[in-house]
């Protein structure tokens, strides 16, 4: 829990798929069929994941 709640603002979607326990291939798929549970933001070729999306989906209170 500590280490979730002290992550920045913005995470790479390989620390996002092992907050949600699932593989990074896995989640490159669902981002690219925008099903991915949370909120990724785009920047150019690179992709990062709101943290604080992350805790909604996770049920993480900051």
């Amino acid at each position: 829990m500590a280490e979730l709640l002290a992550l920045p603002p913005t995470v790479s979607v390989t620390t996002a798929a092992r907050a949600l326990g699932i593989g990074k291939d896995k989640a490159y798929e669902l981002i690219k069929a925008d099903q991915f549970p949370a909120r990724v933001i785009s920047l150019g070729a690179t992709c990062r994941v709101a943290t604080a999306s992350l805790w909604e989906v996770l049920r993480v209170s900051p």
